[in-house]
């Protein structure tokens, strides 16, 4: 399997983050060798929509994005629609995909994508209510357990996490495009 060591990943998310979309993730990045930082909106401690405490390691308004080899989005509905209103969370993802590092994105979290407007020309899947919103912002969208494209991964749901995970650990150890 992939070997991650010295490569940095920033997960970016806030309260009501779907449990296992960040939790399961983050365990299969760091299993690998990966140092993971807990990027949010605010310091101190954000939940889960099932009670996941995480402690935040900085603030989007800190980070830097050159810092990161790659970049984990989790949904929940929540979550992603107020990490999209964080202009610090949409500049640093928009610095990381203009940069051509991988992303690794799932469920609602494709919604910052949108915002930080990286999504011209791509393919992606993501929940199906988010279609319309990818589309509306460039993307091709599709229906699969996994889409890869040029770096970015993509997945529908929780089901999808053992795919999504796969694909994330082979994205990261290949870098940059």
């Amino acid at each position: 399997m992939s070997h991650l060591n010295n490569i940095r990943v920033a997960v970016i998310a806030t309260d009501n983050f779907e449990d296992s979309e960040l939790s399961s993730p983050v365990a299969a990045v760091r299993e690998h060798g990966a140092t993971v930082t807990i990027l949010s909106t605010e310091a101190g401690t954000i939940e889960g929509k099932n009670g996941t405490q995480v402690t935040v390691d900085a603030t989007t308004a800190d980070a830097d994005p050159v810092e990161f080899d790659a970049l984990i989005l989790p949904g929940g509905t929540g979550n992603a629609d107020r990490i999209r209103m964080d202009e610090a969370a949409v500049d640093f993802v928009r610095k990381h995909v203009e940069a051509g590092k991988p992303v690794g994105v799932i469920c609602h979290g494709g919604w910052i994508l949108t915002d930080a407007d990286v999504l011209s020309g791509r393919t992606l899947t993501s929940y199906p209510s988010l279609k319309t919103d990818l589309r509306n912002a460039g993307a091709t969208w599709v229906d699969e357990e996994v889409h890869v494209d040029n770096g970015l991964v993509s997945s529908r749901t929780p089901e999808d996490l053992p795919a999504f995970n796969e694909k994330i650990l082979e994205q990261f150890a290949a870098g940059a495009r």
